[in-house]
């Protein structure tokens, strides 16, 4: 007799009863395709739950709201989505919707400048809802399919994709995960080494650490995984031995960068500096435009000059565009004709306007008995037309215009409209119309006031980490000695922006370049923030600060804990000199741009081999 058993019998193919079912049915194909499917991409609230947390919490650690010890956190949801082994049915569509969020919420004051840039900011945030599945897919393909370490992966990605914006569409280096660290001092002096994007890494290895670290029973109950394929055991369940290596790892590179930062701050010997007098009007750029408020516009600027004299300044600085009258230099051979063509202008007015902007200049600097570096549009009409420039004037009470230094980084829809000639239906993004676009400056220039050497950066400029460190560099380079500029100069019109968070994140982005470059800063701000930096990117109280009524008062509002922005001031303050060197200024972005070659390298290698078989086939 046969053993018992409750397996059933094999039955012969004339005893089976009922219509045989072929395996190549349709529906049966369809059945079987359906259930791996549903096995393979699993269901989940969580789905939309973890990317849209991502996009809360990253919000919530820039200004306003200004959590900054969110930012080591933030990434966790959707690093969570990374070591998942499974990807779950529509992860993309709402990682990619998250991050259309994030990006509606972070650059919400784009609106504030004009009705038509509610366009601009809704495109632009189109584009930056493709940060979150990009991060997330790379960084998937990296660990589970070239078993790339999960902990190294993580950082890297991240901030290979903050080095790509920098350049993408002229660049925003904006909302940086480091930038969230501003208030922490010891941790950003990294970037005197690798830039800012040192100080993300070490929040990318931080976030990918914490995840790594969680027992897998905690995506179980997420739901996130229903089955677990062989070769992803070791990164959904790492021994004890793994384990220990990435927090000992972690651990290593926190100290390291703590460790540095401490050394790098106690090195640190500033020496006074030049004196020197920020003129913060508040302006909104509406008005800026009317000209029947250009007399308010100066006169406001001249008040508050004459109550910084008193702290005898060596240099006083007004801000982009406030001094309201062009700047017009006219070439020697462009005749009458051509500048009547050109400007649509009587050419005797236009020259003796000329001459009267350069005389009401140089008055300023006499009166005030100071150097000025003053924020102005200027027009230069040769024999080819008229050029427009964004500028930043140096004038001495003793010797004139010394110096112009035209903006090199302009803003598209801003000050020039890209593809205007193809595409004129871009002008729909911007209050711009494009028909008188902003020229690019040639070159870098510096202003040497006494024994003092300035470097003007103008508006957007001082958020440009390549911008900044390549002018910093190519002063070092021209000086047989080595030596360095001693601070620089922001001329910014925030104007577009008033009351909103724009004012003081536009001034966190600056203090990195300060260390960065190892120079302090001074940024005279339309609306505000005005402020001083020094070389840590430590945002400095200013000896005094003066509203229009001649008033004193503190940098920072004791009612509110923020700085002070949205009034007529005048600020006062003794730069404090640095003369550290910066790694970073000579080796530039070695390490943020091998990040990215690391991004197009799995991306090269995962999908393009793909595609080519298909064409093949």
């Amino acid at each position: 007799m046969s053993p018992k058993t409750d397996r059933p019998q094999p039955q012969l193919e004339s005893q089976q009863k009922g219509p045989r079912i072929s395996v190549s049915d349709p529906s049966i194909k369809e059945l079987i395709h359906s259930a791996r499917s549903q096995a393979k991409h699993p269901k989940t609230i969580f789905v939309w739950v973890l990317p849209m947390l991502s996009a809360m919490l990253l919000w919530a650690s820039f200004t306003p709201l200004d959590w900054g010890a969110l930012g080591w956190v933030a990434l966790v949801p959707l690093v969570l989505l990374v070591r998942n082994p499974q990807r779950m049915r529509k992860m993309y569509f709402s990682l990619y919707f998250a991050g259309l969020v994030n990006g509606l919420m972070m650059f919400q004051w784009m609106r504030l400048g004009d009705v038509s840039m509610y366009s601009a900011w809704i495109a632009w945030s189109i584009l930056m809802g493709f940060y979150f599945p990009v991060f997330v897919s790379v960084s998937r393909v990296a660990v589970h399919r070239f078993r790339i370490p999960f902990v190294v992966t993580v950082p890297v990605v991240w901030v290979g994709l903050e080095y790509l914006r920098a350049y993408l569409i002229t660049g925003c280096s904006w909302y940086y995960l480091g930038h969230t660290q501003y208030r922490w001092l010891e941790i950003i002096q990294i970037s005197d080494l690798v830039g800012a994007y040192g100080v993300s890494f070490l929040l990318g290895v931080a976030t990918a650490a914490s995840v790594a670290l969680l027992p897998a029973t905690v995506f179980r109950k997420l739901k996130l995984t229903q089955e677990l394929e062989a070769n992803s055991a070791s990164i959904l369940y790492p021994g004890t031995f793994k384990k220990w290596g990435i927090a000992f790892s972690t651990l290593a590179v926190f100290g390291f960068v703590l460790g540095y930062g401490i050394v790098r701050r106690n090195q640190a010997e500033f020496q006074p500096g030049p004196r020197v007098a920020l003129i913060q009007g508040n302006f909104a750029s509406s008005v800026k435009h009317d000209p029947g408020q250009q007399g308010a516009i100066f006169n406001m600027h001249r008040r508050l000059t004459g109550f910084s004299v008193r702290y005898q300044p060596d240099l006083i600085v007004w801000p982009e565009t406030m001094y309201p009258y062009s700047l017009v230099n006219i070439d020697e051979k462009v005749s009458d004709k051509q500048i009547a063509e050109f400007t649509n202008g009587d050419p005797q007015q236009i020259k003796e306007f000329a001459k009267e902007v350069v005389s009401s200049l140089v008055d300023r600097s006499r009166e005030a008995g100071a150097d000025m570096i003053i924020g102005i549009n200027s027009q230069t009409i040769v024999g080819e037309g008229v050029s427009r420039f964004n500028s930043a004037l140096f004038v001495k009470p003793d010797f004139g215009i010394q110096n112009r230094y035209d903006k090199m980084h302009r803003v598209p829809f801003g000050e020039y409209l890209p593809l205007k000639e193809t595409m004129p239906w871009l002008s729909s993004f911007s209050p711009y119309t494009g028909e008188n676009d902003l020229s690019a400056g040639k070159e870098a220039v510096v202003f040497k006031s006494k024994k003092w050497r300035f470097a003007p950066v103008v508006c957007f400029e001082d958020t440009v980490p390549h911008l900044v460190r390549g002018i910093a560099n190519s002063y070092r380079k021209a000086t047989n000695d080595g030596s360095k500029i001693d601070c620089f100069v922001n001329l910014t019109n925030d104007g577009w922006f008033q009351n909103s968070s724009e004012q003081d994140q536009h001034l966190i982005t600056a203090a990195f370049r300060c260390v960065e470059t190892r120079t302090p800063m001074v940024r005279a701000v339309n609306t505000g923030v005005s402020a001083f930096i020094d070389g840590d990117g430590a945002i400095v109280s200013p000896e005094h600060f003066i509203d229009e009524e001649g008033r004193t008062h503190t940098f920072v509002d004791p009612k509110t804990g923020r700085w002070r922005k949205s009034l007529n001031a005048a600020l006062v303050h003794t730069v404090p000199l640095d003369h550290r060197r910066s790694l970073y200024v000579e080796w530039g972005d070695w390490f943020a741009g091998s990040c990215l070659w690391f991004v197009v390298g799995v991306i090269g290698i995962h999908w393009l081999p793909r595609k080519t078989i298909r064409k093949v086939r």
